[in-house]
């Protein structure tokens, strides 16, 4: 395989994440891949798909793992960015390993989960359903990843989902709303049902992924030589801190506490509520904050990123989260007064590499 990294890059990788992690980067990390290089491998007889749940099953997994090299080849990192593959299934997967019907085809251009049947709470129990194909697919990417990779590519953690965004799977929002009231206890024991089955997908694909696997990344890519995940939890948007408090906050401090570097997606105007309740979770290590369609970009929050920073939390961004690309840095340093703790994630074609470059020197990332 033809990659634009070697094992020497794996080691800055490990040392600059490290640093980045205790604190002890004087910088942000900013992690741009370049799109557009020649590459060596012939391009698979398949057809390429984002979403994995696209391709049918009768498909082999190393067919797909085909496109994840191919594209893999065409890319080059700057020094911050590395290779790294997800078996993508939609944000979620862990619904449909527990038997939640998987609606997803080319044409609609996304995934989403369905309960098989509506059970009432107290018939609900969130379980690992035995032979499911979702799941034994899965793994058959991440085994046929490790053999074809050999620890150069990091194999990222599927998209799980959020916790309570389970449960919302098998009760959907407009009956799981009315749980929280009329089966508060219920709500409370699916909560840990699916707090066990996360966890036991989340140490499977890690041992799949091997030994020689990189450490650990998720759905967004930060490095990190140990456990680390992006947690989340979409339903909090309709709901105010005294129930995210009692039915959310729990739950995900508990992964916290088992994750060496957690952070938490907080997705939309209507999780504000909810962030001083989360920067106290001394193990929640920082914040993906994403205003959402319709809302001005990440520039246009400055409060918001001001109390993370003053919390101590580390803080995430993507270039296409602004006009202005990776100038949003320059903006959003300036208004919490430091750039050290960002990590900005972001790509660009070949072409740009050198103005890409130039600006990485600025804060000494080239």
């Amino acid at each position: 395989m033809n990659l634009a990294f070697d094992a020497k890059r794996w080691q800055t990788v490990r040392e600059t994440y490290g640093k980045w992690w205790a604190g002890e980067l004087e910088r942000p990390l900013i992690q741009i891949t370049f799109g557009g290089r020649q590459p060596s491998a012939r391009k698979p007889d398949i057809p390429y798909y984002h979403f994995d749940t696209f391709y049918d099953l009768a498909v082999p997994a190393e067919k797909i793992v085909d496109w994840w090299a191919y594209n893999l080849e065409t890319q080059e990192f700057s020094p911050d960015a590395f290779p790294h593959a997800i078996p993508y299934f939609g944000p979620g997967s862990a619904a449909a390993y527990m038997g939640a019907q998987v609606h997803s085809t080319p044409e609609t251009g996304t995934t989403w989960f369905k309960p098989a049947a509506l059970l009432e709470p107290d018939r609900l129990h969130l379980r690992h359903q035995d032979g499911n194909p979702w799941h034994r697919r899965t793994a058959e990417l991440y085994t046929a990843a490790r053999r074809r990779f050999q620890g150069q590519v990091q194999l990222d953690m599927t998209d799980l989902g959020g916790n309570l965004d389970l449960l919302a799977t098998f009760r959907p929002n407009e009956h799981l709303l009315y749980d929280l009231y009329d089966h508060p206890a219920e709500v409370k024991r699916l909560t840990w049902e699916a707090h066990e089955q996360w966890w036991r997908y989340f140490e499977e694909f890690t041992r799949l992924a091997g030994p020689e696997n990189p450490g650990f990344t998720a759905w967004t890519p930060i490095y990190s030589a140990t456990p680390y995940y992006m947690l989340q939890c979409d339903f909090a948007y309709m709901i105010g801190p005294q129930m995210f408090d009692e039915f959310v906050k729990p739950e995900l401090a508990a992964c916290c506490r088992r994750l060496d570097h957690a952070f938490y997606h907080l997705d939309g105007p209507g999780q504000l509520p909810h962030l001083d309740s989360l920067l106290s979770i001394p193990e929640l290590k920082g914040i993906q904050w994403v205003p959402g369609d319709g809302q001005p970009d990440i520039t246009q929050w400055p409060d918001v990123y001001r109390r993370i920073h003053r919390a101590g939390k580390r803080i995430q961004m993507f270039d296409s989260q602004a006009g202005g690309g990776l100038k949003a840095l320059d903006i959003i340093a300036d208004q919490i007064g430091s750039a050290r703790g960002i990590i900005l994630i972001g790509g660009a074609p070949l072409a740009e590499k050198d103005s890409v470059l130039a600006f990485l020197t600025k804060y000494g990332a080239a």
